[in-house]
Order: C-alpha cells, then sequence, then structure tokens
C-alpha cells in the first residue's frame, strides 16, 4: 500500500511502507526451498529402491550400476532412519573422443527409510554384487507376552 497515493508523506509512513515491503520479501524467501532440499529430492528422485519384508528380516534392494563400495554409504541416522548415499562420477573422457549422447546419470544419489521400531539396527548388511546393492536389516525377536501377576488374597 501506497502512503503517497492518499496524500500522506511523511518520513513515518515511509518508514512503515518500508518494513512492510521488507516482511513480504522475508514472507516469500521462507516459503521457498533451499538449496539442500531441491538438490536432496533430486537425489532422492534419481534412486529407485524395492523394499521387501521377510518373515526375520527387511530387505532394501538398489541398482547402483558402475559403483564402486567405495563410492556408496550406508549409514543409520537418529536410530531410525537408513541413509542410502554416494555418487556416480563422470568417467574422463579420452582424447579425441566426445560424447554424441550422454544417458546414464552422473552425480550424487541418495535415499532415506524410516525403520519400522522392530528393525534390529545393529544388525545390518550391505552387500554390492552384479550392480545392485542389498541391504539387509535383522528383526527384532517379538517380546514375550507378559504373563499376569497372581497376588495373594490374605483373610482378615
Amino acid at each position: 500500500m501506497d502512503f503517497r497515493i492518499m496524500g500522506v508523506d511523511s518520513p513515518i509512513f515511509n518508514t512503515l511502507h518500508q518494513m512492510m515491503d521488507i516482511s513480504e520479501d522475508a514472507e516469500k524467501s521462507f516459503n521457498n526451498p533451499s538449496r539442500t532440499f531441491v538438490r536432496d529430492a533430486k537425489a532422492m528422485a534419481a534412486t529407485p529402491a524395492d523394499v521387501k519384508e521377510h518373515p526375520n528380516s527387511y530387505s532394501f534392494v538398489v541398482d547402483m550400476p558402475g559403483l564402486k563400495s567405495g563410492d556408496i554409504k550406508v549409514q543409520v541416522e537418529d536410530d531410525n532412519v537408513l541413509l542410502i548415499s554416494g555418487e556416480r562420477k563422470r568417467e574422463e573422457e579420452k582424447e579425441g573422443a566426445k560424447y554424441v549422447r550422454m544417458e546414464r546419470r552422473v552425480g550424487k544419489f541418495m535415499r532415506k527409510f524410516v525403520l519400522p521400531e522392530n528393525a534390529n539396527t545393529d544388525a545390518i548388511s550391505a552387500v554390492c554384487q552384479d550392480g545392485v546393492l542389498t541391504v539387509t536389516i535383522q528383526k527384532l525377536p517379538p517380546p514375550e507376552p507378559k504373563k499376569p501377576k497372581t497376588i495373594e488374597v490374605k483373610i482378615a
């Protein structure tokens, strides 16, 4: 709102006008996603995965063609979030050769999975074979049902 249109042109109203403009700009910047969020969202969208539940474990299967084990990181965050991440690097161009078409993805990748309560985060294994990463997490044994406590009734 411009106070000069209404015929009011004083330093106080000008300052108020500037403060209102600043607050609108700040509100717009809070609603925009950060660069980190956008980068992570792209990395997650580019990394499809299959999740399977077995009688005694969970398995997470992710295609990782052409990657070495040193390019892949498997971590557990906050005791219940499985994080699979890494980076696929572009091959160095050899002298005299140039790409005619480049379709394979390069760059960082990441997936996060919230683990079920019965996942045993101390029993995790990760194996990459033939370009397929399989992360297996054992299940915790089911808790034993509580037995009812018997209280002896005394006669008074």
